[in-house]
């Protein structure tokens, strides 16, 4: 019995050095009973010099209070992911994210667990990012104008109906009120986005945009909000985006994946226009218009409790949905000319086109990764190309061996109705034309020789 329980303790002690996570066990007296390399790696210390000594003695600037491993000792009660901030006993200050859990063998209380996450870096980084928001901010308003790369002339199409959003976009850009915008992950919603921030008022002010799923959630709130010096150990005044965005557009990626709890403090922020630093109690005024931005459609944000239905009406006073690149056909092969021609000056390329196989390809390929796929995917072969023309032989080896890919979701039926085919052959010309003509009935009309109100009549009849 004594060997299959130090083999049991052999085989687990085993287990807990191979977790890629910081695992440190107190027994109740606060005393280190295991600690595994990676903990040691992420407080900055040797081994040796935590296991065995009460935790204080190790990281003197922990206290009964501040240590999550110490409370639970005291409190017998778990602590789910908790920021902690102390100083090792080498003078280097240590950000981790902590859960902190009771052991019980049988029905006996002996010590507690702590599975750490080593933040330090991802909030140097952080700050960083902020400090280099802060250069932004203090430019002239020139250079500020600069940080939008993109207009709504840069978001390709020949769809009537994404066109359409384009065109309502320039008209709501002169508002102020906030605006979500839906598309899959490679629609454009950025470059949707700076395009509207472009036609506004606020062109010249700054564009701050932040993925909410990038940053930690412990760290979301001081990035977007800022800081007060001693909100926490090492924390200084720091401006947060909401201020580097004053006078401009604050840009929030992927909203759902924001906390709820955040999501309640911005929704405030929407209502009264005031924010508050963390640790502060002093209210501060900022005027920012917030475009935020979801690859989940809102519908199923709202049913699986990913947004607050409060925060989503106050958004939802304009919304755009951006469609996905397998919904406008039309599209691929007009967008895959504008491709090839921008690769052929940035490569040094002479690519005419190409071949009849691949167009069949591309026509009917889904895209699940949208025009980002498309454009990744003829960059790669742009690079490869030997000939003149872009062939099925070129394509990304994971495409080659993608059999569907020609057919997508199209049913035989469907192919073979001579009604429908005719209907979409007479839609794509007509689009042709428009986007030849730049808009003009007349000039289009002319192109498909046909009279100008037969052109008429027939935009009436394509869906917009």
């Amino acid at each position: 019995m004594g060997q299959l329980t130090a083999l049991t303790q052999e085989v687990l002690t085993a287990i807990l050095k191979s977790i890629d996570e910081g695992i440190h066990v107190v027994n109740t007296e606060g005393k280190t009973i295991f600690y595994n390399e990676v903990a040691a790696k992420h407080d900055g210390m040797d081994i040796e010099e935590v296991l065995g000594k009460h935790l204080i003695d190790a990281f003197p600037s922990l206290t009964e209070e501040s240590s999550t491993l110490l409370k639970v000792i005291r409190t017998g009660k778990p602590i789910y992911n908790q920021a902690q901030v102390y100083v090792n006993m080498h003078g280097v200050r240590i950000d981790t994210i902590n859960t902190t859990l009771p052991i019980f063998l049988a029905e006996d209380f002996v010590g507690a667990v702590e599975i750490a996450k080593d933040y330090s870096r991802m909030k140097l980084l952080a700050e960083r990012l902020l400090d280099l928001q802060k250069g932004f901010s203090k430019s002239s308003p020139n250079k500020r104008a600069k940080q939008v790369k993109y207009t709504l002339n840069d978001l390709k199409t020949i769809n009537l109906e994404l066109i359409n959003t384009k065109e309502e976009a320039r008209k709501l850009a002169k508002s102020d009120s906030p605006i979500l915008v839906y598309g899959e992950s490679g629609t454009g919603k950025e470059l949707f986005v700076q395009g509207i921030h472009h036609e506004s008022h606020r062109s010249e002010g700054p564009f701050v945009a932040q993925n909410c799923a990038a940053i930690p959630e412990t760290l979301l709130e001081s990035i977007l909000f800022g800081t007060v010096k001693g909100s926490y150990t090492g924390a200084v005044d720091r401006k947060g985006l909401f201020e580097l965005a004053d006078g401009g557009t604050l840009f929030l990626d992927e909203l759902h994946t924001m906390p709820i709890e955040l999501q309640a403090k911005l929704l405030r922020i929407l209502e009264d226009g005031m924010i508050r630093r963390v640790g502060s109690s002093q209210n501060i005024s900022v005027n920012v218009r917030v475009i935020a931005a979801m690859n989940v459609h809102p519908q199923t944000a709202l049913q699986e409790k990913m947004i607050r239905h409060d925060l989503y009406y106050r958004l939802n006073v304009f919304t755009f949905s951006l469609l996905p690149l397998r919904d406008r056909r039309e599209d691929i092969m007009y967008l895959t000319d504008f491709f090839i021609q921008e690769f052929n000056r940035q490569l040094s390329k002479t690519i005419q086109g190409v071949e009849k196989k691949l167009e069949i390809f591309l026509t009917g390929y889904q895209w699940p990764g949208n025009v980002r796929e498309l454009k990744h995917t003829l960059e790669y072969m742009m690079n490869v190309c030997e000939g003149n023309h872009l062939g099925v032989v070129d394509l990304p080896v994971i495409l080659r061996q993608y059999p569907a890919g020609a057919k997508g979701n199209n049913h035989p039926s469907d192919n073979l109705s001579l009604r429908k085919n005719l209907e979409e052959v007479e839609k794509k010309l007509i689009i042709r034309a428009l986007d030849l003509s730049k808009g003009n009935i007349n000039q289009a009309a002319k192109l498909l020789e046909i009279p100008r109100q037969t052109l008429q009549y027939k935009l009436k009849k394509i869906p917009h």
